[in-house]
């Protein structure tokens, strides 16, 4: 079996182990790397050269950032004041759910960013008495267009901007007016999508705007 083929079967086999979640992935990840050596399909030091260093600091950096702004419950505050701001309404609070997502996660990794704010989301949800799926759906997509607008956003723009040498200001001033102008689109199809599943009565918002 060449090494082409053996290197696809490694992959694939990691990958199902990853799928099905019995091993934690950073395990199967490393096992398969190691397999990888073992075999000869790559040597140690090319398999060290390939190891794209920026983007594994970057994250490890932002992933420091994110512990310690998440203890310091900044999310939840910004979220809160969000929706009183909204006036406590459903249709305010999803347009300001997803703004706050998608520029956080511009600035942070965008799935630890949708993991902060989904737990308020429910919070909120559960007060106003609404189903949360239009607030979730929003906020997902948010978050995957805001990620886009940057250098940090997400993983893959990162590894993007240590091959070709792009800097942040790159990527801000080629991607944020498109990623703005498909933001505001995306959340006004999905607010006129789930437009009768965004009502909550008087007494339902009054709550929202007393929490603290």
């Amino acid at each position: 079996m060449s090494h082409f083929m053996l290197s696809i079967l490694i992959f694939a086999v990691a990958y199902i182990f990853i799928i099905v979640e019995k091993v934690h992935r950073t395990v199967v990840a490393m096992v398969g790397a190691t397999i990888c050596i073992a075999l000869g399909v790559v040597t140690q030091e090319e398999a060290v050269r390939s190891i794209d260093f920026n983007t594994i600091g970057l994250l490890v950096g932002m992933m420091i950032i994110v512990g310690i702004t998440r203890r310091s419950g900044v999310f939840e505050y910004l979220a809160i004041k969000a929706a009183k701001l909204a006036g406590g309404k459903p249709l305010g609070i999803l347009v300001a759910f997803s703004l706050i997502t998608a520029v956080a996660s511009a600035l942070l990794d965008n799935v630890t960013t949708v993991l902060l704010i989904v737990p308020v989301t429910f919070a909120v949800t559960q007060h106003l008495e609404v189903s949360p799926l239009p607030f979730l759906v929003t906020e997902i997509l948010a978050s995957n267009i805001g990620g886009t607008a940057t250098l940090i956003g997400d993983p893959p723009n990162i590894m993007i901007g240590s091959a070709t040498h792009l800097g942040f200001m790159d990527f801000v001033a080629n991607l944020a007016f498109p990623v703005a102008v498909i933001l505001l689109l995306t959340v006004a199809i999905l607010a006129i999508l789930y437009r009768r599943d965004l009502f909550a009565s008087a007494t339902n918002v009054q709550r929202v705007l007393e929490l603290e």
